[in-house]
């Protein structure tokens, strides 16, 4: 049996009867391009809404070898004060100790029947809801590996009439784990699928990936593994400063970095953080290739949401570590639910969502 209906996360997707809560959540529809003083980036201006489009685990304990030019970028950053004052020390703490997890990715999709599709078939993702908003213009599918109150989603929007997004060069790709790499691309080639990287070792690594394509040509990486709770494993994004990216979604985030990686011979680093062990818990893996700083956001992938225990203490910890608020925290007017938005450093969406509402919509 699906889930109850969580509309709090949705962007622009909610099965509760509110056209306000619709309203703000205009991520997903209503479309219309200009260009942002921020960064040079897009903004999608929604109605009254200007948005720019952008439990703990383990730490590694092996030496990494920084590329000389990566070295000077990591670590020649400072802040603007040069401090950290009491307030920003306490609001960092909190978010350390505040009950957070990744709730639902959202992004844009052209053909919603084909794409779920193959997210069903070659994926092995269950619908677990889908809502059509006439009124809007746009329908959501919700779709994964289990319920959405205890796993990480993907939300996808069709805006009516709209058939092809540009994924811009700042989104990667999203992980799933899967135990036998080579069978899945199997399945998947024998479906229609399009495989983008046969099954092999990644580079300067052991483990066996491989790159399939949506139909909208968003990329999924196969991670062999074993059996693992959360199969909907990562969510990539490039940065242009890797320091400054993992400062902001530790302090402002309360994540934890699990691990760095650099490739010199190709020329990028990674860095995963989550509020959980790699094996068990959805994570975000943040990639620098040397020497670039601004990437091309496209207008498919919209945002990540997260829950929080408090959306107020939440948007005081995104301000003092450098973050930028798009939504000031507050109660959905109709709903009551409690949220807020805001950018990373490299213009990236997040929305935090209040835990405790989250569980009265669910009642």
């Amino acid at each position: 049996m699906a889930a109850a209906p969580r509309c709090l996360f949705s962007v622009a997707s909610s099965p509760c009867p509110s056209p306000a809560f619709s309203s703000f959540f205009l991520s997903n529809h209503h479309l219309s391009s200009s260009r942002s003083a921020l960064h040079g980036w897009p903004m999608l201006r929604y109605r009254n809404l200007d948005l720019l489009r952008p439990s703990h685990g383990y730490s590694a304990h092996r030496r990494i070898r920084i590329h000389a030019p990566l070295q000077m970028h990591i670590r020649g950053n400072t802040t603007a004060t040069g401090a950290t004052t009491d307030k920003e020390s306490s609001l960092i703490e909190w978010t350390r100790k505040d009950n957070r997890h990744l709730l639902h990715v959202v992004y844009r999709v052209g053909d919603l029947d084909k794409t779920i599709k193959f997210y069903t078939e070659c994926l092995g993702m269950k619908l677990l809801r889908k809502r059509d908003i006439p009124e809007e213009r746009y329908t959501n599918a919700f779709l994964g590996y289990g319920p959405e109150d205890s796993h990480f989603v993907v939300e996808l929007t069709y805006n009516y009439g709209v058939q092809k997004y540009n994924l811009g060069t700042g989104f990667g790709h999203f992980g799933i784990a899967v135990e036998d790499v080579q069978k899945t691309v199997e399945l998947i080639k024998a479906k229609g699928g399009k495989v983008s990287r046969e099954p092999g070792p990644v580079k300067g690594g052991k483990t066996v990936i491989a790159f399939v394509e949506d139909p909208d040509e968003y990329k999924f990486e196969l991670i062999q593994r074993a059996p693992t709770p959360e199969p909907l494993c990562q969510v990539m994004l490039r940065v242009g400063d890797l320091k400054r990216s993992i400062e902001f979604y530790e302090k402002a985030f309360g994540m934890q970095l699990l691990r760095t990686r650099d490739n010199p011979e190709y020329k990028y680093t990674i860095a995963m953080l989550g509020y959980g062990p790699e094996d068990k818990t959805t994570v975000m893996e943040l990639t620098y290739n040397y020497g670039v700083t601004e990437y091309d956001k496209g207008n498919g992938y919209a945002q990540i949401a997260i829950g929080t225990d408090d959306v107020y203490k939440t948007a005081e910890a995104v301000r003092v570590t450098g973050g930028k608020i798009t939504r000031e925290p507050g109660p959905l007017p109709g709903i009551n639910t409690k949220i807020m938005a805001c950018l990373d450093p490299d213009g990236w969406k997040t929305v935090f969502v209040d835990n405790a509402d989250f569980l009265k919509e669910l009642e």
